[in-house]
């Protein structure tokens, strides 16, 4: 029987700002658990890549930030940096950009639909995914650390354009 899973490319049907606001309230959670700070700038970053619901880029977060008076690019990427570690969002390699992520409540390894015409993206957890390919790989001797899975398409929007 093949998992069930919800893959949501737009926040249309949902308040966008409760989107946010609920990844907000998720990353103090998660850093109140770990003792970790959740700073103003680093609140600033998740915030501006929750609002995009697509994939941005650090020097597009940074020309964002700077309109706010934050300039130092180093500054933009030691937040990226930290909200990663804590799985707050996902660094989408072919995009060179970042996502909030879906599931920072869970430990899971990144599955991404992503549209190639407006590069909205929808954020997939199947562990059958995963297991497949930790199996595959340890036939191997590998032993996968981490895992991205970067699925490039066309939304049904986009195609219903077309």
């Amino acid at each position: 029987m093949p998992p069930t899973f919800q893959a949501v490319f737009n926040c249309v049907e949902n308040d966008h700002q409760a989107c946010i606001d609920r990844a907000l309230q998720q990353a103090e959670h998660l850093c109140r658990q770990q003792n970790k700070r959740f700073t103003t700038i680093r609140r600033q970053v998740l915030e501006l890549v929750w609002q995009q619901h697509k994939p941005i880029g650090a020097y597009d977060l940074l020309h964002l930030l700077q309109q706010q008076k934050h300039t130092a690019p180093p500054t933009v990427y030691r937040a990226l940096d930290f909200l990663l570690e804590l799985g707050l969002v996902h660094r989408i390699a072919s995009l060179n950009a970042y996502v909030g992520c879906s599931y920072p409540n869970r430990t899971h390894d990144g599955q991404f639909l992503i549209c190639e015409s407006c590069h909205a993206l929808a954020e997939l957890d199947i562990p059958e995914i995963t297991e497949t390919i930790n199996q595959s790989a340890a036939v191997s001797g590998f032993k996968p650390s981490r895992q991205t899975i970067e699925i490039m398409g066309v939304c049904s929007e986009c195609r219903s354009t077309d």
